[in-house]
């Protein structure tokens, strides 16, 4: 039986997941992402290689890090993930510039005691006085071990196809606005982005809308609005699109977040 239960404090995502045959499609996400597997053996593709996440392993994922995820076997697995937004992170680092996490999965008993401490304390409903705390915490140990400063630069080009993409959010990809913008075939364009970013556009596209609808969810509380926002032709089709990222339905995930 698949489990995702999602709860949020002190501008803080928590994840509690249970899963046997979900599979995750490609897909990013905005927030720097922390999580420790707690049973089985997690995989995913992420920037072109092939990752396994063990018992304890902590899995570290940075902003617009493009991944899929599933469980090794049958047997499935149970893991918790932290979603923190880059300007909450980088204010609490002291930092102005985005920094990277320097590996992908790490086996520090500390730090993943750290990460299941402030998970706990959310899924919880502790105070967000007290989670705060604890996410300083847990920032300081990991910017003291993980963090680097190295990292590859998107070109030219994706910045600013993303910016025109950004632009129209609410509508359909219009690919052959981006291609004249860039006097490139579609065919060359597709080739371009996805070398710079290991997806193609319309699937950065995709995501971007279902990652928007969102954060429409969780400051209006209504479902609907994120639907009419971001250009989705009904609940169904953002229902699709929004399980195949975070596991549940966006009206299942509305309703955890009250």
């Amino acid at each position: 039986m698949e489990k995702f239960n999602y709860k949020k404090s002190a501008d803080i995502l928590a994840l509690s997941a249970s899963m046997t045959d979900f599979t995750y499609k490609k897909h990013c996400h905005e927030e720097y992402a922390l999580g420790v597997t707690l049973r089985g053996i997690q995989q995913y593709n992420l920037d072109g290689s092939f990752q396994s996440s063990h018992k304890n392993g902590v899995m570290l994922f940075n902003p617009e890090q493009y991944h899929d995820g599933s469980s090794f076997d049958r047997a499935g697995i149970d893991y918790v993930m932290l979603y923190i937004k880059p300007a909450l992170f980088l204010e609490i680092m002291g930092k102005k510039e985005l920094v990277h996490f320097s590996s992908p999965i790490v086996y520090d008993a500390q730090l993943a005691q750290c990460i299941l401490s402030l998970s706990q304390a959310i899924q919880n409903g502790k105070d967000e006085s007290l989670c705060s705390e604890l996410l300083l915490t847990l920032v300081d140990l990991v910017s003291n071990t993980e963090i680097n400063t190295a990292h590859r630069n998107n070109s030219a080009l994706v910045k600013r196809a993303k910016e025109m993409m950004f632009c129209n959010i609410d509508n359909v990809l219009k690919l052959d606005d981006l291609c004249t913008e860039f006097n490139l075939s579609k065919y060359q364009f597709i080739r371009e982005f996805k070398a710079h970013t290991g997806i193609s556009p319309y699937q950065f596209f995709l995501n971007s809308k279902v990652e928007h609808a969102k954060q429409s969810i969780e400051k209006n509380k209504d479902i609907y609005t994120a639907v009419a926002e971001y250009g989705f032709v009904d609940l169904t089709h953002l229902n699709r699109h929004f399980k195949s990222v975070f596991g549940i339905t966006a009206y299942e995930y509305m309703s955890q977040l009250n």
